[in-house]
């Protein structure tokens, strides 16, 4: 029990070892919170709960379903683990050359079947990537992995004949630090040619395909051949297709609906699915509402401040905060920094001092700063009563005179700092 909550545990598949769903008995009602999951009848690790045990779990009564929405638009099923062990073994058992294989690191149910599939083509096993070493190494102490194969190290790999070689790599989303970027680079101990072959045992997230696309586009370059879950039975998804939801709303038959984990689209679609299927009432929510089921829900009270944060050196700040926010201007645009002193009148006392910093002008550096050094002067010399003696009016004409010299010499809009001393 957690305070008024008592809270146990329901194994789901899911594509990190035995993911679990959640229950959660409430003075109201029960929640169940199913997590990341999907169903998978053949699973490698784990023993997920049975459509008996949640058919048993919805005869109890739940109040609400709180439920993964990633994959509602798939009209199938996300497969099963144990499809794609086989998938993998007759791809891999058909390549002559030198193999590389990425995957998500996280799996360690894949892992373990990369590993069954190196023992059963004859293939000695290399890993490459620190994320890959971590993972096996916090496996094997968990007490999975068990029959993993001894790894060999990549100078090891390049001494053994092409087809007695498997390599497992990182970098399967493109990372460009990852192993299997600097192997279609050629910076590598691992090379690759004509022959060889990479096999992508992952989907591409959203965002990172022109990543993925360029690394794919080198390895053909090099005459390597490319296999994706396009061609292959490789990979399927850890999340559940709209038949996985309609069968557990079967089960657990709900009062409610609350889909998360998706998109507003993905949620308001499960919502839709969930409402098709009989559920009587559903919500659709995003980061930060604050929700009441019960009593009388389900329904929307208010917001709660909410967003990521981010490690900077030793503090703990917003990713949107203003630090950030100024970084990433900085970063995008440069900055433009002006010093000059100016009497209490409005009268230009110094001469004005201009520097840059990320402004791409190479040679025509000093012009601009001289440039800009006579837009200022002029931008103190034009203002006119009261502004003359406003130091914020003063400041603020500096500023825009700046920005407007550095425009028009780069087309960028750098943050302009402005060091304003009185003469």
């Amino acid at each position: 029990w957690l305070g008024p909550f008592g809270i146990r545990y329901v194994p789901l598949a899911h594509s990190i070892a035995e993911g679990n769903a959640l229950v959660i008995d409430t003075p109201y009602g029960r929640v169940f919170h199913t997590g990341d999951w999907k169903l998978d009848d053949e699973p490698v690790i784990g023993v997920p709960a049975t459509a008996e045990e949640l058919t048993e779990l919805g005869d109890s009564g739940v109040l609400a379903l709180v439920c993964d929405s990633t994959n509602v638009f798939n009209a199938k099923p996300s497969g099963s683990e144990g499809a794609v062990r086989d998938g993998l073994l007759e791809t891999v058992g058909g390549l002559t050359g030198r193999v590389v294989v990425t995957t998500f690191a996280s799996n360690v149910a894949r892992l373990q079947t990369l590993g069954e599939v190196a023992i059963a083509t004859g293939r000695q096993l290399c890993v490459a990537g620190r994320s890959l070493d971590r993972i096996i190494g916090v496996a094997k102490s968990c007490g999975y992995l068990k029959d993993f194969p001894d790894t060999i190290d990549p100078d090891s790999a390049m001494r053994l004949p092409r087809r007695e070689v498997m390599v497992l790599a990182t970098g399967g989303q493109g990372e460009s630090r990852a192993a299997l970027a600097r192997i279609s680079g050629g910076s590598h101990p691992i090379k690759l040619e004509a022959g060889d072959a990479v096999v992508f045992s992952s989907r591409q997230i959203p965002g990172n395909e022109l990543a993925i696309g360029r690394i794919q586009n080198q390895l053909a370059f090099k005459g390597v051949s490319i296999v994706t879950d396009r061609q292959s039975m490789i990979h399927v998804s850890g999340h559940p297709g709209r038949p996985e939801l309609e069968a557990l709303y079967r089960w657990i038959r709900p009062e409610m609906l609350v889909p998360v984990h998706g998109e507003i689209r993905h949620m308001a679609e499960q919502a839709r699915v969930g409402q098709a299927a009989g559920i009587p009432r559903t919500i659709v929510q995003k980061n930060g509402d604050l929700i009441r089921l019960a009593p009388n829900g389900p329904h929307k009270l208010g917001e709660e401040v909410n967003g990521r944060l981010v490690l900077d050196g030793e503090v703990i700040a917003p990713a949107d905060g203003a630090a950030m926010v100024a970084r990433r201007k900085l970063a995008e645009n440069g900055l433009v920094t002006v010093a000059l002193a100016v009497s209490l009148e409005g009268k230009l006392k110094s001469q004005v001092e201009v520097a840059a910093i990320g402004i791409p002008l190479e040679d025509d550096l000093a012009d601009f700063v001289s440039e800009a050094q006579v837009d200022v002067a002029d931008a103190v010399s034009a203002l006119k009563g009261d502004k003359k003696r406003d130091r914020r009016a003063v400041a603020e004409a500096v500023r825009l005179a700046g920005r407007r010299a550095a425009q028009r010499w780069s087309g960028k809009k750098p943050v302009v700092q402005v060091l304003l001393r009185e003469g």
